[in-house]
Formats: structure tokens, sequence, C-alpha cells
């Protein structure tokens, strides 16, 4: 019960602002056949001003050899989905923000982010090689190792990389492959990702439909409001 994760779940239940629900979130399954999500999510994950390279690498489009290796410190840190803030209406100001310039009405924006974000994964902690899925609250843990990247071609003519991990030791419950997207192509400390996870390698690059989200454990819910209204 010394994980700094279940010690704040606790804190946090005790003051009557617990920020995860106990609700069962179903993951989603899609095809290859969108574009990553088509970067329509709300970008927070930046944390300086971006130079006229880093937004066209965040918007998909940069050379091969612009990809390099990075290693698993780069998500290290305690970590929370975003979905319950999706369902519980606190993202309702980022949905109606992108429908003044995208293309979609605010309930269109809603349900898409639903259906991205969906995970039955509340907390992910990263700590060195060692991943714990806190799924519905209960903890199943696995010690990882890099198993490459892989850059994929979307409908809409921009790109993404995937960084791959694999499972060398641990809990049967914990997937066996997880993958990272965070728009950013080289070393770099990530401020929010998505992430892939399960069993099938393959089968995972194929999903793009669903995109479970999780920013730094340590933000609360208007502050993550903020981070994405920015961008």
């Amino acid at each position: 019960m010394n994980h700094p994760l279940v010690r704040r779940a606790a804190a946090l239940a005790l003051s009557s602002t617990l920020l995860f629900t106990g609700a069962v979130f179903a993951a989603d399954s899609g095809s290859a056949s969108s574009n990553d999500h088509g970067h329509e999510h709300a970008q927070g994950h930046h944390h300086h001003p971006q130079t006229e390279e880093e937004k066209k690498i965040s918007s998909g489009y940069f050379e091969d050899d612009q990809v390099k290796e990075r290693p698993l410190s780069n998500w290290e840190g305690h970590w929370q989905s975003v979905y319950p803030y999706m369902t519980d209406g606190t993202l309702d100001p980022v949905m109606e923000k992108k429908a003044k310039t995208g293309d979609k009405t605010a309930a269109e924006y809603k349900a898409y982010y639903e259906t991205g974000y969906k995970t039955d994964v509340d907390w992910i902690s990263i700590e060195g090689n060692d991943v714990t899925f806190y799924k519905q609250r209960q903890p199943s843990k696995a010690t990882y190792e890099s198993d490459g990247f892989e850059i994929l071609t979307y409908e809409k003519g921009n790109r993404g990389v995937r960084y791959i991990f694999k499972k060398t030791s641990g809990d049967d419950a914990a997937p066996d492959y997880f993958q990272f997207s965070d728009h950013t192509i080289a070393p770099r400390k990530a401020g929010h990702f998505h992430l892939y996870f399960g069993d099938d390698r393959a089968a995972l690059l194929e999903e793009v439909t669903n995109w479970p989200t999780y920013y730094p454990f340590a933000m609360n819910k208007d502050q993550i409001v903020e981070e994405m209204l920015a961008h």
C-alpha cells in the first residue's frame, strides 16, 4: 500500500475529490483506414514554444532519417487516464473550442474522443524498465524492453511513429506489448501520450480508433483542461 498512486488515491477519496470512477471501461477496436485519430486530439505535451520544424513533425510530416530510437525513460512517471474527464463533462470546453475551427460539432467531437480515450486502465506507473497497469484499480506489473519502432502512413498523407516495447517477464495480466504515440520522433520526455496495448504486436499497429491517453498523475482536471485548451 506504499505505492504513490495508492497513497494519493486514498487521500483523494478521503477529501471527496477522487479523480477516477469505478466504472468498467471497455476497449474499442478499429481498422487502419483512419489516420491515427487525424491529429484532431488536443495536444498538451509541448511545454515550450514549438519551432516550425517541431510543428511539422507533430503534425506527422517528417523524413525517415529523422526518426530515432527512444528509451522507456522518455515516458517514466505516474500517469492517469483522461477518459473519466471525457465522460463526466470536464473536457466539454475543449470539445467546444475544437468545434469552432474544426469540421465537427462539439457533440461529434465528444463522441469521437470518447471512443478514442476509452479504456479500463485508469493509471499507469513507469519506473525504470518496470511498468504497472492499474486495470479497474487492480495492478499488474511486468518488465519490458524496446522492440523498436514502426512508421505508419495514414489516409491524409501524414505519418506517425509507434515506439514499441515487449514484455520480458512479469504478471500474466500485463500486456505482452505496448506502443507509445506522442507525436515526437526522437528522444524527448513526454508530457502526455497515447498508448496501444495488448498481446498482438501486428494487431496493435492496425488500431487507430482507440488510443487511451494519459497525462501526469500530479495534474488535476483543471490543469489538464488548461493544457489542452492552450493547444
